[in-house]
């Protein structure tokens, strides 16, 4: 794949932002304080919604879309993804850089149409997988060395939002981006199942991935859990990284130095198991800076506005994590039905 173009060199932007519902009011936030950029102001199709976000943020309020792109340079995308491909192609048009939230679109052809757009106008297009900002994982890159195992448990409680997609698109999608960016090798082999709980929808999902080269992944997500959950486990030939992305922060163990499994070492005479593993493993806390995913994603859309660096998350990144989760909602899909008709 060809390395994503740096855009060319900008003075300070100006960022707006489309869609202030309850993750684009963030957005706003986050464009209203970031350095080096000026907010443009929001936009909103709900004009209720438009004037009561921008009272409590102090940022002007744009009547249209046209109106906003008229005054920015950039905007943050955060409507519902089944606009994503009308909001992004007419900014893109306007020859105004794209910020848009996961997933990048409901399909692959919007997708498709989306990238092209952008490629052909010479504007940024960057897709909003913020996991990939974690400080935990932040933190834990300089230890990750090519993933041979990795498991991922994503669990929320119910909440009546995004009842109109399945838990894959709604929440696995952040662990199958994740997954892609650290493995880097095309995926060979997928199974999945899910059930539909509290909606029509599948509300709880597993999906077991392979990838050439031999690594695997185990994904689970679930949008009707008691307790919220977001960890990520990585075993590898140097060690095994245990990640809590909720508190950005992990640990990381490997062998100490001069110990090798193939010396069989043996534990002390008499020590507890717990004292035993202590002795030969090297437990390495890997602690998060505390930096809010979201400031630290919507800064490097500003680099890359300005020309300083590629955007981290590119359109076929998005298109990637789509295309791979829509393949894992096919497939439990295919496996509700037969269940449902197995049962009558």
């Amino acid at each position: 794949m060809d390395k994503p173009q740096v855009a060319p060199r900008a003075p300070r932007p100006s960022v707006g932002v489309v869609g202030v519902g309850a993750l684009g009011k963030h957005h706003a936030r986050v464009v209203r304080d970031l350095d080096g950029v000026t907010c443009a102001g929001i936009f909103d199709t709900d004009g209720d919604r438009r004037r009561i976000v921008g009272d409590e943020l102090g940022v002007r309020v744009m009547s249209s879309l046209a109106d906003l792109l008229d005054v920015s340079d950039a905007v943050v995308v955060a409507v519902p993804t089944t606009s994503h491909e009308a909001v992004a192609i007419e900014a893109i048009r306007a020859r105004v850089h794209v910020f848009v939230e996961k997933p990048i679109a409901p399909g692959i052809a919007a997708a498709n149409r989306m990238i092209a757009e952008a490629a052909g106008r010479g504007v940024v297009l960057q897709v909003g997988h913020v996991e990939r900002f974690n400080p935990a994982l932040v933190a834990a890159r300089p230890y990750l060395d090519r993933p041979l195992f990795v498991e991922s448990h994503r669990l929320a409680p119910f909440t009546p939002r995004s009842l109109d997609i399945a838990v894959v698109l709604d929440l696995m999608i952040h662990d199958v981006d994740l997954l892609c960016s650290l493995v880097g090798r095309p995926v060979t082999d997928l199974a999945a199942a899910g059930v539909p709980v509290l909606t029509r929808h599948v509300d709880i999902a597993n999906a077991r991935l392979a990838f050439e080269g031999g690594a695997v992944a185990n994904l689970t997500a679930s949008r009707v859990s008691v307790t919220r959950v977001r960890k990520l486990r990585v075993w590898q030939r140097s060690g095994y990284l245990s990640l809590d992305l909720a508190a950005g922060r992990g640990e990381f163990y490997r062998l100490r130095d001069g110990v090798s499994v193939l010396d069989g070492p043996t534990l002390p005479a008499g020590a507890p198991s717990l004292a035993g593993l202590a002795s030969i493993v090297e437990r390495i806390p890997v602690p998060g800076d505390g930096t809010e995913p979201l400031v630290a994603e919507v800064a490097s859309f500003r680099d890359a506005v300005m020309g300083l660096a590629p955007p981290p998350v590119t359109g076929e990144d998005g298109r990637r994590a789509l295309e791979l989760s829509l393949a894992i909602e096919q497939q439990i899909e295919d496996h509700v039905a037969h269940t449902r008709s197995a049962s009558t």
